[in-house]
């Protein structure tokens, strides 16, 4: 494989990640947007998306690879329940945890959060072991190029990459359509803006809070199960690594910003795929680490992120 199909390889595999990130960046990004909140207990959500998906395949006796009638039945099935018990899940994380802390000192609920995470870290390791668990192959990987369009190339794009991008880009169009054009998605907009306003206009802040809870860890929960389906393999403590750079992600887009966060989730993705490609694995997460310090320091609002008012 020359220089330009190994660029071209790690580029597609940057996607497929950053697609993941994405999807985990658009709940750290509504939630703080609304009530100025780093979850940090989010990717572990992220993390139990994955378990719960496993244990609704298995509830449903599928252990193999989905073929026909089963493949366009059973994954979207899955994919719908994993979705609403993860959202479930955070929406119960916030009014235990957060709600109570919502008027008090700003590192009271950071340090809550990452409570919760560590929380959900062992909860996950008591319930599936420390041993790193094995995904049924559930959706068939075929190799496109090949196969498909009988093209002979050192090239591996897989079936399996396009169900990333299939399941995860039209989750971003509709969470976007969603915020811009209904009902709920302005009351988020404007809670987001000045939540005293909104309540004093009729709108109610709790509900618009529990639904952008919900909806951050609906994506959270998908991107749990594209996780599992692309890789095979889960682990307790994944949600950790994920979230760290699904977080820098959110930064380096615009903390606040839904297009930013989508944005970048997609180039942490690249980013990390060229750093294990020319320099080292080992050195992945300190160059996406260095980014989110440079940012911090030298556009802390992000690429699409708003400056804040300076306060009189």
């Amino acid at each position: 494989m020359n220089w330009h199909e190994v660029l071209i390889q790690q580029t597609v595999n940057g996607l497929t990640r950053g697609a993941v990130f994405a999807l985990i960046a658009l709940g750290y990004t509504m939630v703080y947007g609304i009530i100025g909140l780093i979850n940090f207990a989010h990717g572990d959500v992220f993390m139990l998306g994955l378990f719960i998906s496993l244990s609704y395949f298995t509830l449903l006796g599928m252990a193999t690879t989905l073929h026909g009638w089963h493949l366009v039945t059973v994954l979207p099935l899955v994919f719908l329940l994993t979705m609403l018990t993860t959202g479930a899940i955070n929406v119960a994380i916030d009014r235990v945890a957060y709600r109570p802390l919502r008027h008090a000192f700003r590192l009271a609920p950071l340090i809550t959060a990452i409570g919760v995470s560590f929380m959900l870290e062992n909860l996950a390791l008591i319930w599936k072991g420390p041993a790193p668990i094995a995904y049924p192959d559930i959706f068939p990987s075929v190799d496109i190029l090949r196969e498909w369009i009988g093209v002979e190339s050192l090239l591996f794009i897989t079936s399996k990459d396009v169900l990333v991008l299939g399941a995860t880009i039209p989750l971003m169009i509709a969470l976007q359509y969603f915020v811009t054009r209904t009902r709920w998605g302005k009351a988020m907009r404007a809670t987001a803006q000045d939540k005293e306003t909104a309540l004093a206009m009729g709108i109610d802040v709790e509900k618009t809070i529990i639904l952008t809870f919900f909806i951050g860890g609906a994506l959270a929960g998908a991107a749990g199960l594209i996780q599992g389906l692309y890789y095979n393999i889960g682990m307790w403590w994944m949600g950790y690594q994920a979230g760290l750079r699904a977080f820098t992600a959110a930064v380096l887009g615009g903390i606040g910003s839904m297009p930013g966060a989508a944005l970048g989730g997609f180039l942490i993705g690249f980013l990390s795929a060229w750093s294990d490609q020319y320099i080292s694995a080992r050195w992945t997460n300190a160059i996406v680490f260095s980014i989110l310090i440079l940012v911090l320091v030298f556009r802390p609002q992000g690429l699409l992120g708003e400056r804040a008012p300076d306060k009189a």
